[in-house]
């Protein structure tokens, strides 16, 4: 089965309602490594992407998509509001005019948002940010995507994938970013970005279920 625009909205306002509840705990993430702001720049871009989506929910995916990126790029400051914004932004791009995302649509859209957040934010595997996570979850997607699978199969199948991909990130140093200037000392600490984004994947697996 296809992943329907309903599940698209539906997704998006579970991971507002997500991102509202791990505020605290992503901003400590953040604490340890970062400026200390990751959580509340999460739930202040979600809470102006739920302001916008009912402007937006009767239209194509790939406007309602685009609409998240430019809303989270003006609402959240720091790097998050770009990478996350060209995430969305790119991954609407790929998928234009569609009322539905077939498996390979679906491919299609989180390979072109990752490679928006490689192209913005030059990460490398290794740098202990959030394309840690998603780059092995798009070597995943695209290794299964051609065995028949619908999106839900292809999100339950990966999401172990992301998570032994984020708990990864724990004993690497941070080679990107404020975290970079703790050299050390950022070892032995869960990426904030790669946690946000597994949270994605996990709350997509619970709509489409």
């Amino acid at each position: 089965m296809p992943m329907h625009k309903s599940q698209i909205l539906d997704w998006l306002r579970r991971l507002d309602q997500v991102y509202t509840e791990k505020k605290d705990y992503l901003t400590d993430l953040d604490a340890a490594i970062g400026d200390a702001d990751h959580g509340i720049n999460m739930t202040r871009g979600f809470a102006k992407v739920m302001e916008k989506l009912p402007e937006v929910a009767d239209k194509d995916i790939a406007t309602i998509l685009k609409t998240v990126g430019m809303t989270l790029m003006s609402s959240v400051g720091g790097a998050s509001g770009p990478l996350y914004g060209t995430f969305w932004l790119k991954g609407g791009l790929a998928v234009d005019g569609k009322e539905a995302l077939s498996a390979e649509d679906f491919l299609r859209m989180i390979e072109a948002g990752v490679d928006g957040i490689r192209q913005r934010g030059r990460p490398e595997p290794g740098d202990k940010t959030m394309y840690d996570l998603w780059a092995p979850v798009v070597a995943a997607l695209k290794t299964r995507a051609g065995n028949g699978d619908d999106v839900a199969a292809l999100v339950a199948a990966i999401l172990p994938v992301a998570a032994k991909a984020l708990a990864d990130t724990i004993p690497l140093q941070a080679r990107k970013g404020r975290a970079s200037y703790l050299g050390e000392r950022s070892i032995g600490h869960q990426d904030p970005g790669a946690t946000s984004s597994y949270y994605m994947l996990e709350t997509l697996n619970e709509a489409l279920a």
